[in-house]
């Protein structure tokens, strides 16, 4: 009987030392896991965060570059990690395209996972490199000079954002494209800066710099406004191309779920102040980056809205790949 009264009475026991565990967070070195390698757009929006987090939380913040499978295998790793905080998800929009195109779902995008907020947004420009002639330096000099010839497009993730433009570029523009897929931003803008592929679209967050010094020409930007390093760069719409280049993807903070709400609520404090600094807004900006904090219900919304949007776009044009 003795055994049984205190056997009953080891949950009691055990929740006040939970509490006090989670009042105490954190108290060692937190993770981010980014699902792309080192020096592209991801990585650069997942330090800036960090940066703007560390002193609200008192704890360093460690970047892990877990890239692969177009953000996949960090983000799969991500989910399965202890919901305790200190291992955490820095993500783009590919959280949500990659599954659709690849048909496979090791995560579930949505409930795998609680948003801490956004960071921002950004639009991504079409650039060609130095295997296309020096004077075409217009996106109708480009389509004149590309029809008819074998063009080799790359995108920094099978079935992101940037693989599907080329593809709708290459629909709209009538253009023959072969697609060639990259494990981050950096290595397809190395071999964009070595003529390996004739353009792609990238990020002012990778391949701003290129762009200013010329190694790499920007042509023309998705979104609905013109880049603001970059006015005198038209957007697609602008020259004539569909709304589809309108779609807005995000870069943003999440944990995996099932995370304590104490731990959550720190986190997203961290997270909100963070992101309203304006060292952070400098920062951001002067990647042609605007801040755009979201608050988790929010962010999940647009996560889940996105889904559904990638999803009708991947059907539309059949967009998947293998492997």
């Amino acid at each position: 009987m003795r055994r049984r009264h205190l056997l009953a009475a080891l949950p009691v026991l055990a929740a006040p030392a939970m509490v006090r565990a989670q009042g105490s967070y954190p108290d060692r070195p937190i993770r981010f896991i980014v699902p792309f390698p080192p020096g592209g757009g991801t990585d650069t929006w997942a330090r800036i965060a960090a940066d703007a987090m560390t002193p609200e939380l008192g704890q360093s913040i460690i970047i892990e570059n877990r890239g692969g499978g177009g953000g996949l295998i960090g983000t799969e790793a991500a989910a399965k990690m202890p919901p305790d905080g200190y291992a955490l998800l820095f993500t783009i929009t590919t959280h949500v395209q990659t599954p659709v195109v690849m048909k496979r779902f090791p995560y579930d995008p949505v409930a795998d996972f609680a948003p801490i907020g956004r960071l921002g947004t950004t639009s991504i420009l079409f650039c060609v490199g130095p295997r296309v002639p020096a004077e075409v330096t217009t996106m109708e000099q480009f389509t004149t000079w590309a029809r008819g010839r074998d063009l080799s497009l790359g995108s920094y993730a099978p079935g992101s954002t940037g693989h599907a433009f080329a593809l709708m570029l290459a629909e709209e523009a009538k253009l023959e494209m072969t697609h060639v897929a990259y494990r981050g931003e950096t290595p397809m803008l190395q071999d964009m800066l070595a003529g390996q592929v004739h353009g792609g679209f990238h990020s002012m967050a990778a391949a701003g710099e290129m762009m200013k010094a010329g190694r790499i020409r920007p042509l023309a930007s998705s979104g609905e406004a013109r880049v603001p390093s970059m006015q005198q760069v038209p957007t697609l719409k602008e020259l004539g191309f569909s709304s589809r280049f309108s779609f807005s993807g995000f870069s943003g903070l999440l944990a995996p779920a099932r995370t304590p709400q104490p731990v959550l609520d720190r986190l997203v404090e961290a997270f909100r102040i963070g992101a309203a600094k304006p060292e952070t807004h400098r920062r951001l900006l002067a990647i042609d980056t605007i801040p755009n904090y979201q608050d988790p219900a929010t962010f999940k919304a647009q996560i889940a809205r996105n889904l559904r949007e990638w999803t009708e776009i991947a059907e539309r044009l059949n967009l998947s790949i293998e492997g």
